[in-house]
């Protein structure tokens, strides 16, 4: 089992950054099994979208929506990753979430940080 736990959301002005982190936890195979992590979002009366991911070897992967505002990077000896927003808009807000899957595919998810962008 693995538990992800994020922390870093809150209150910012349009045109603001915040960084967000998400630290996994569980038993050292489990920890070890993790092949992508990454975020995804809510917001509120819509689905549940992507927002950026990365692999164990370093590959990201980014919505178009969030591309050159956003960055993703990960810790594997800290068992952990970011996510560096910047030029935030309105849109962004929403609850972020952090997502691992495993090499046997299994999926686990954070408890979500709230973000909002607002003046």
């Amino acid at each position: 089992q693995v538990h992800l736990v994020e922390s870093g959301g809150g209150l910012v002005q349009p045109g603001g950054s915040l960084r967000l982190s998400c630290a996994a936890s569980g038993a050292s195979g489990s920890i070890a099994s993790i092949n992508a992590m990454g975020w995804y979002r809510q917001a509120p009366g819509k689905q549940r979208e992507l927002v950026a991911t990365i692999t164990s070897a370093g590959s990201t992967n980014y919505a178009d929506s969030v591309k050159g505002r956003f960055t993703i990077s990960r810790d594997n000896a800290k068992n952990t990753v970011y996510l560096q927003m910047g030029s935030l808009k309105p849109e962004d807000t929403a609850v972020y979430y952090c997502h691992a899957v495993s090499i046997w595919g299994r999926t686990y998810w954070g408890q979500g940080t709230q973000v909002t962008v607002s003046s």
